[in-house]
């Protein structure tokens, strides 16, 4: 694709051109409005590339929770855990940290779990919606998904919390022995227990559901602008967005959705919010490897499989790591391992190892309102591992705003200065 150029003035230059990006430009470009889309690299190249490819619209826990303050110490120092910091990254990531065990005090955990309820059953009606409209139907895939135990002391733990998620609407169903095998031959005899949630959603691969939805947008007359963006300011002509190679572009609106780049942005602006590169590690391998009949969770391993057109990914867990630390793809090599021994006929030859950045917020909750030094300037980042589930609803959601239409659910849990 190569680079826009763009007349006049725009009614809204969007700065991020992963998947809350794209879909918010498709959105706003639905509704009449003149877009550009900026992104620094090639569309849906981080983590709208590698992620796991599901609309998890039942997963509204936060991941601060009461449990993690007991196994957060465990976890964080050993280099393949479920969340971990490398040792060299704490002093740096330690005001990040401080806020998530505040969050996870029993009043914010309610407090986040109600917000992330509302958001995500917004997004399940507007995915829909927009799949639609954007003729992207034939990428999603209605499997539903199997979150896995290896004991029954550990599916009585999580009971509370699947209790919780009932309450908010969530559908789900408790499995085992045959209806346990029918929902996904040739698991390990050590899975005993699971809880099946057909509300889960797949896609057929996150880039090309991306970049689909991309193409799209561009019909509908997005443009989309090659280059990183270096400052963002408001004046009386509208927002002036400079890019790093002396470009300018007017908008009477902006939309930062640079994920954990936005703060390098906010800080242009005067803010300074507490979004944290998350790092997730995968491999996929080639198709056939398992007959994986939907994606399967191992949630005491913080990680999942997922049946793609483009193969079977094995991918999750959490490093709190800057974007110039190294790249420990051991972590990658440690899920696999562990897969091969729950999915015994899984073939691991072949794969694809990847790294990318998630933008995570302390409250697991992302970022979507106006800037406080602009009310022209929208900020729609901090998804953490909920970038794809929740696109379609903050794409309306910020629309909305710029259009100065009452959203259809309280933002409030979500704005900018709850920091």
């Amino acid at each position: 694709m190569g680079k826009a150029r763009v007349q006049g003035k725009a009614d809204v230059a969007i700065i991020g051109g992963g998947i809350i990006g794209i879909a918010t430009a498709f959105r706003l470009a639905e509704a009449g409005q003149q877009v550009v889309l900026i992104e620094r690299d090639a569309p849906a190249n981080a983590a709208s590339r590698g992620n796991a490819g599901a609309f998890a619209f039942p997963s509204i826990l936060p991941l601060a929770s009461p449990g993690i303050l007991f196994k957060a110490p465990k976890w964080l120092f050993d280099p393949l855990g479920p969340l971990s910091i490398p040792p060299a990254q704490f002093p740096s990531v330690l005001p990040w940290l401080l806020r998530f065990f505040r969050a996870s005090m029993p009043d914010r955990i309610e407090a986040s779990t109600a917000a992330q309820a509302a958001l995500n059953q917004l997004s399940e009606a507007e995915t829909a919606t927009l799949t639609q409209e954007a003729g992207l139907d034939r990428l999603v895939r209605h499997d539903g998904a199997l979150e896995l135990y290896e004991s029954g002391a550990a599916w009585r733990a999580s009971l509370k919390s699947w209790e919780r998620c009932e309450k908010a609407g969530v559908e789900i169903e408790h499995v085992e022995g045959a209806r346990l095998a029918e929902l996904q031959p040739g698991l390990s005899p050590r899975l005993v227990k699971g809880v099946f949630l057909p509300q889960w959603k797949t896609v057929s691969d996150p880039r090309d559901y991306a970049l689909a939805l991309l193409e799209a947008a561009q019909a509908r007359g997005v443009h989309l602008v090659e280059g990183a963006v270096s400052h963002l300011a408001d004046s009386t002509e509208g927002v002036m967005v400079t890019l790093e190679d002396g470009r300018t572009l007017k908008a009477d609106h902006a939309v930062l959705a640079a994920g954990p780049w936005s703060n390098r942005l906010t800080a242009t602006l005067g803010e300074r919010l507490p979004v944290t590169p998350e790092r997730g590690y995968n491999t996929t391998l080639p198709p056939g490897s398992f007959d994986l009949r939907r994606q399967v969770i191992f949630p005491a391993h913080g990680f999942v499989v997922t049946p793609l057109a483009t193969g079977i990914r094995v991918g999750g867990a959490s490093e709190l790591a800057g974007f110039d630390a190294p790249v420990n793809y051991q972590r990658a090599r440690h899920m696999l391992d562990k897969a091969a021994g729950f999915l015994p006929g899984l073939k691991r030859e072949g794969g694809t190892e990847w790294m990318g950045s998630r933008p995570s917020m302390p409250d697991s909750l992302p970022v979507i309102g106006r800037a406080s030094s602009s009310p022209r300037i929208f900020y729609a980042f901090g998804h953490g591992h909920l970038g794809l589930t929740q696109s379609a609803a903050t794409a309306r959601l910020v629309t909305d705003l710029i259009l100065e239409r009452n959203p259809p659910i309280d933002i409030s849990p979500f704005r900018p200065g709850r920091f």
